[in-house]
């Protein structure tokens, strides 16, 4: 299910590939992942594999705050041929990780959320401009989308509010 108003990320994606260009997806076990893909990329469908994470025993108690210990994941491949060694979820993760630092929106237990959808893709969109165009990597030491060569200079903020 989609937030109203969202359009289908998902279903516009495969167009903006380019045209044979194969890669390999992976999420973590939530079933309607599965879905999802089939639905978006149908018999084009990218190699797709899941990372399962099996959880251990949660421990009782009111104070309990910290999600169960990971005790396994198991690399498991949906449809295609991926890569077992690249399964992995820690790239999005991280990404996670950064977004939720770096907009007060995804932070836990906060009151920043956004009211209106308009509002928190609007938030995003201006996180990922900055993010990519204007932010200067430490170790890179130029911005990520000078990197993937999608521009030759570093952005001003200025230029991304206009």
């Amino acid at each position: 299910m989609r937030a109203p108003g969202a359009g289908s990320v998902l279903i516009c994606l495969p167009a903006r590939l380019a045209e044979g260009f194969r890669f390999q997806l992976t999420t973590d076990g939530f079933v309607p992942y599965i879905g999802a893909v089939e639905h978006a990329w149908g018999a084009d469908a990218p190699d797709f594999g899941q990372l399962v994470k099996v959880y251990g025993a949660t421990l009782p108690g009111p104070a309990r705050y910290a999600p169960a210990k990971i005790v396994e994941a198991v690399p498991t491949v949906v449809h295609g041929t991926p890569d077992p060694a690249l399964i992995s979820t820690s790239f999005v993760e991280r990404q996670n990780l950064t977004v939720r630092m770096a907009c007060r929106r995804f932070t836990r237990l906060t009151n920043g959320f956004s009211k209106k959808w308009e509002n928190l893709k609007a938030a995003l969109a201006h996180h990922f401009a900055w993010y990519n165009l204007v932010r200067i990597h430490r170790t890179l030491r130029i911005t990520l989308a000078m990197a993937a060569g999608v521009t030759d200079r570093v952005w001003e903020l200025a230029e991304l509010a206009a």
